[in-house]
Formats: structure tokens, sequence, C-alpha cells
């Protein structure tokens, strides 16, 4: 819907609400209507993404590699890229950061969503589209101007234990309040319960949700390994309740 000059969406995409805020600055007159053709297709892009990618659908690109179907020659250049980010932050973490667990299938989840919000951030702006904040179940991508962004309390619902602003960059929180363990060490298959929460802030949503995650994975060493990666600010609770943040972190004021 657009309100005022602005064009504001909310749609339920791959198990989460996407939610999509274009500003008046963008979206004035005939703006407006560019600005709202554009917000068509990055939700298109996004239910494109989860019918080709999702593992819980049987006959999604993802689904059939993992079942030996596809060749890797016969693979999409989208789903090539996906696959190497992932192989990407398994050698860097170690092997925390993990798709393929014993005895599940190939599950890249963990890096789609990121990925996918990135390059419908990437769609605007290549539409001329330049101030907006789009949030995928919390993990937000914005520019244009100073976006205030809330990180959930790890432990009660109804607080914020930080808050902060970011332009021109994304954040992104992986943590065990909204589905327990589900973040798997890749190393040893069990849950990893070292932090509560632990939040990335870093120029594209690739990197921010897949960094979080797997430095989630990793532990209570993950919050240094995040840290040191180039272009990340570090927000972090670990099991005893400790609160850990980098220098950089874009608290509001």
């Amino acid at each position: 819907m657009s309100t005022d000059g602005e064009v504001r969406r909310v749609e339920h995409i791959m198990g989460l609400p996407i939610s999509l805020r274009i500003d008046a600055a963008d979206s004035d007159g005939g703006a407006s209507v560019a600005a709202s053709v554009a917000a068509d297709r990055v939700f298109a892009w996004l239910r494109e993404v989860d019918a080709r990618f999702s593992p819980f659908i049987a006959d999604s690109e993802v689904s059939r590699l993992g079942r030996g179907e596809l060749e890797l020659h016969e693979l999409s250049p989208d789903l090539v890229e996906v696959l190497d980010l992932c192989e990407e932050y398994r050698v860097a973490s170690g092997g925390a950061f993990q798709v393929r667990l014993p005895g599940r299938g190939l599950d890249p989840c963990a890096m789609v969503k990121g990925w996918a919000v990135q390059r419908a951030a990437e769609l605007l702006l290549a539409e001329g589209v330049t101030t907006f904040c789009l949030n995928a179940g919390g993990d937000v991508v914005s520019a244009g101007r100073p976006w205030r962004v809330g990180v959930r309390h790890p432990e009660q619902a109804d607080r914020l234990c930080a808050v902060l602003e970011i332009t021109d960059g994304a954040v992104a929180t992986s943590g065990r309040y909204e589905r327990g363990d589900h973040i798997l060490d890749g190393r040893t298959g069990r849950p990893a319960t070292g932090l509560l929460s632990l939040t990335v802030v870093a120029p594209s949503l690739t990197e921010a949700d897949a960094t979080a995650t797997a430095a989630f994975a990793m532990g209570a060493d993950g919050i240094d390994w995040a840290a040191a990666r180039e272009g990340c600010e570090v927000f972090a609770v670990d099991a005893e309740r400790r609160v850990f943040r980098t220098a950089g972190f874009p608290v509001a004021a």
C-alpha cells in the first residue's frame, strides 16, 4: 500500500514476515508508481527464491540437488553462488557453519535468506529507489538515511537490549529465543548453546546474516571471530548473560 507518498508492503515468505518501506523522498508523484513497481519486483523475486531454494519444497532446485537428481553442472548460477558462499563460511568458521549435516538433507537456508534479501535491496537501487528499509524477520538492510533498528532482548520478548542506527548497511541477529536451539554447530552436530544472541552490522545482509549464524554456531569463540571480520561490528549476549559490544557498533543516540 501507499500512504502519504510512502510505499509499505508486507508479505509472509520463506517462513517469515518480510516488510518493505520506501520513503516519500523516492515516491512522490510518478516516482510513487515506479516505487510500487519496484516493490512488486522485490516480492516476486523473494517468492521465486523460496520456490527454488527451499529444502521444504519437494521439487525445488535445492531439494532435487539434495536427493542427487541434479549434477553440479546443471545448477543455476544463483544456486552455485549460494553454495560457494556456504563453502566460504564453512571454511572460515572452521566447520561450525555447515549446510550438510549427517542425517539431514542439504539445507542452505542460513545463507539463502540474507543473500536473497540483499539481492532484493540491490534490485531496488537498480530501479532508482534510494531510500528504503527492507526487514526480513528482524534482519534489516537499509539505504538513503539513518534507520533505527531494535535488537530484541534474548530473554524478555517485550524488551530491547539495544537500539542501533544504520545507513546504507545491514544488521542481522542470530539467537535462541524464537526457534529454540535450532542453530547447530557443524563441528559436532549438536545445538550451539554458548550464546543467547549475537547481532552483526555489516555492509551487506549477505555478510551480516551469514556471519551472525556462523559466529553463533561457534559459541563464545564466535564473538571475537565475527568482530575480526572486515567491516563487521558485533553486539552479543553469552550464556552467562554477559554483554559484549565492539567499539564501532552503531548504537543510536
